[in-house]
């Protein structure tokens, strides 16, 4: 079996996106998009009718917002993060969101075709706040290869995580 990797990355707002403040960030969503969809290695994006994920929730916090994509590699995913226009709205986060005490980022290696639900992304985001960083979850600081050129001991503790 092939394997894309799935991430989720989720921030808190300032303010609602109809606020002022936030106009900037609200503004370069599209933009930002549309470049990660036609960025080498990207295969989907979580989104709702209004073309962004904005207004889909992670949880009960109206101002906790979910961003979730699927590509091809770590590397396809760390090139578009770190080696794109993406990086200077990254950089300038702190005028739009508060800074959160937990991990805000995860990764981790699903079927080739499987689009990942904000369920699933907030059940492996938990896991890694709570846990670290594991095949279960991980983030770019410390990866696991996918499942299929896993060691066999990986495959073990792959397979005894919970799904």
């Amino acid at each position: 079996m092939d394997f894309h990797l799935a991430q989720i990355n989720i921030s808190r707002l300032i303010a609602p996106t109809d606020d002022p403040r936030i106009a900037d960030f609200v503004e370069q969503l599209e933009p930002i998009n549309a470049l990660a969809e036609s960025s080498p290695g990207f295969v989907w994006r979580l989104q709702s009718a209004s073309g962004n994920a904005t207004d889909i929730a992670y949880g009960e916090d109206p101002l906790v917002i979910v961003n979730m994509s699927v590509w091809e590699s770590i590397d396809a995913l760390r090139d578009y993060a770190y080696g794109s226009k993406h990086i200077e709205v990254f950089r300038t986060r702190a005028k739009w969101f508060e800074k959160l005490d937990k991990p805000s980022l995860c990764m981790w290696w699903i079927p080739i075709g499987h689009e990942p639900t904000v369920a699933e992304g907030r059940e492996r985001l938990t896991h890694f706040q709570e846990n670290g960083a594991s095949p279960y979850a991980f983030s770019f600081s410390q990866r696991f290869v996918a499942e299929h050129d896993a060691p066999i001991d990986s495959r073990r503790q792959v397979a005894n995580l919970p799904r």
